[in-house]
């Protein structure tokens, strides 16, 4: 236990007053006062330093170069910048194929690629994951990315009916710790939690759920029904090999898959030649915009622009660019995490109520289904001053 400051100068005024043989006025306003406050703040300020590096051994409290040492114990690297996914509707003439690193271009101008191949079915549209090409946190909201850059005959269309799940900055503290924690299963087999901790380590994944049902029955779970024997993995993000290769690498014997998104993969493990391939299966969540409605106490000092940076704050808590945990497929979100961000806007800014949810902004908290991905738009936050 490091001394308090009122101790350290205590101790320094009697060192001063020995040193002088006794006697010595203890005034801080005095010249020996000033010494002895002086020293006191400089050995405050080292031992400062010296606890904040006894915690950065703790994996809860470290961060920077000290956290990234930690991860290098369990073989992870901090992520680097990750760019927006987003689900896009492709509509065209049946049959045509729209490969990996097929363009289309959003309202704002970006480009996004397409990370998983897929052929148009009968019906003539079809689902794919798109990418950002530039990594960071870019919105991607319902309805913009709308126009095909790269023409490929009998593609006639593109739009994305949800919002995007917006990508990252390099991985904050929060997110690599969290991260670090599941990665404990990493060398593991044969178990959902290294099936887990394998698709989070997949480059450009922004997030991931996994779970399992071991009964010989249907089962629902988050409000998704499993088959018998199965495991479930929804994903967000990555290329669609990637993630295949992931979940296969990791899975057990015999156990089913569940999901709206396949990719076949190729085990050359011990084979001769032809190798032989298996389907594997995933969920690709549906956006779920997440609304929220909050009232501030009218005041005139407060900012012209406080329904814009209040905006600002919740989306940053909510991406954790603030440096908290973004919020996740079957999270639940509370209230209470969006608080603090809007309250250090300044002192005049005080919350008469938060709330959200997902077709009204009428709660403290809610769970996401483990079937959906959460998303923000500044659109979907209603700031009112009362």
């Amino acid at each position: 236990m490091l001394p308090a400051e009122s101790a350290i100068l205590a101790g320094v005024q009697a060192d001063i007053d020995a040193a002088f043989g006794g006697g010595v006025n203890p005034a801080l306003e005095t010249p020996q006062g000033q010494i002895a406050s002086s020293t006191t703040a400089i050995i405050g300020d080292k031992n400062d330093l010296f606890a904040l590096y006894v915690n950065q051994v703790n994996p809860d409290f470290a961060e920077g170069r000290m956290q990234d040492a930690i991860g290098q114990i369990y073989f992870l690297d901090r992520k680097p910048a990750t760019p927006t996914a987003v689900v896009a509707t492709c509509i065209g003439l049946a049959g045509v194929v729209i490969p990996v690193g097929a363009t289309a271009k959003a309202s704002d101008g970006n480009l996004y690629v397409c990370t998983e191949a897929g052929a148009i079915p009968v019906g003539g549209s079809i689902d794919l994951n798109f990418a950002c090409t530039v990594d960071g946190p870019i919105a991607c909201p319902a309805g913009s990315l709308n126009q095909i850059y790269q023409s490929i005959p009998g593609w006639d269309t593109i739009n994305n009916a949800g919002d995007g799940t917006v990508g990252s900055d390099v991985e904050s503290r929060a997110d690599f710790e969290f991260r670090r924690k599941q990665s404990v299963a990493l060398n593991a087999v044969n178990s959902l939690q290294s099936i887990y901790a394998n698709v989070l380590s997949v480059t450009d994944v922004l997030d991931a759920y996994a779970t399992e049902n071991t009964t010989g029955s249907p089962l629902t779970v988050g409000g998704v029904t499993l088959g018998a024997h199965s495991i479930y993995v929804a994903v967000v993000g990555g290329a669609a090999s990637d993630v295949a290769t992931a979940i296969w690498n990791k899975k057990s014997l015999g156990a089913s898959y569940n999901g709206n998104t396949s990719f076949t993969v190729t085990d050359t493990s011990g084979y001769d030649f032809p190798y032989p391939s298996y389907v594997v299966t995933w969920e690709t969540p549906d956006a779920l915009p997440i609304l929220f409605a909050v009232e501030i106490a009218n005041n005139p000092s407060l900012p012209s622009n406080i329904v814009a940076l209040v905006q600002a704050a919740i989306i940053a808590s909510f991406n954790g660019t603030d440096g908290g945990t973004r919020a996740r497929i079957g999270s639940t979100i509370f209230a209470s995490r969006y608080y603090g961000n809007i309250v250090a806007l300044g002192p005049t800014v005080s919350i008469l109520s938060l709330l959200l949810g997902p077709t009204t902004a009428t709660l403290a908290s809610y769970t996401v289904p483990i079937n959906n991905a959460p998303t923000i738009d500044a659109s979907n936050i209603t700031v009112t001053l009362v």
